[in-house]
């Protein structure tokens, strides 16, 4: 039988014993530490991305203002400059754009103009409005969907869309794909007169 008196030693001994500690810090930290590596390295690639597009969609939106780039054709392969660009970086993306013409940068975004008959700020049924873009209803972007022609402003828009690089959608509230919108606005080139049509007034 052992005594208590030579077990006393043997306890004080394994109470003070630490090998095998830092392995139980490691299993602690290391959660932490990785997610915010996956989480850095997540927006850093955001942050690359979102350089290299922002540079593209600017050369895209100057070279789209030449009268030798103004056909649907030449705009297409502009849009796709843009997209293998970003794709030598997340080679999954996917890619919306739009280009909307105004006859000023004043326009850029706005309501058709309307009569606020009571001058309560939103357009109601009944009140007049130009049909600045001619498709027979009111809308709350006066733009016309293209490139437009000489001396208009054109709005140039593309969106990008990519998995994130880590599974750490959670973190970011995401659906597992991270969006990038990049804008520029410029005026086309005046190689021509400007085509201004008087836009009709609609009561309905």
């Amino acid at each position: 039988m052992i005594s208590m008196n030579r077990s006393k030693p043997a306890a004080r001994k394994l109470i003070h014993d630490c090998g095998g500690a830092t392995i139980v810090e490691f299993a602690i930290v290391a959660p932490v530490l990785i997610l915010f590596l996956m989480g850095s390295g997540d927006l850093l690639i955001r942050t690359y991305i979102t350089s290299v597009l922002d540079g593209e969609v600017q050369k895209a939106g100057r070279d789209s203002t030449l009268q030798a780039n103004s056909s649907s054709t030449a705009t297409d392969a502009i849009d796709a400059r843009v997209m293998t660009a970003v794709r030598k970086i997340a080679s999954s993306a996917t890619f919306v754009s739009s280009r909307q013409n105004y006859t000023e940068f004043g326009s850029v975004s706005k309501p058709e103009p309307f009569t606020d008959s009571n001058v309560d700020g939103i357009r109601q049924v009944g009140e007049c409005y130009s049909d600045v873009n001619m498709n027979n209803q009111w809308d709350a972007d006066q733009g016309i969907s293209g490139e437009g022609g000489a001396s208009d402003a054109t709005l140039y828009t593309i969106t990008v869309s990519y998995p994130h690089l880590f599974p750490v959608k959670g973190l970011f509230g995401s659906n597992g794909n991270v969006s990038i919108t990049s804008k520029t606005l410029l005026m086309n080139q005046p190689y021509a007169a400007q085509s201004i049509v008087t836009p009709p007034s609609v009561c309905t």
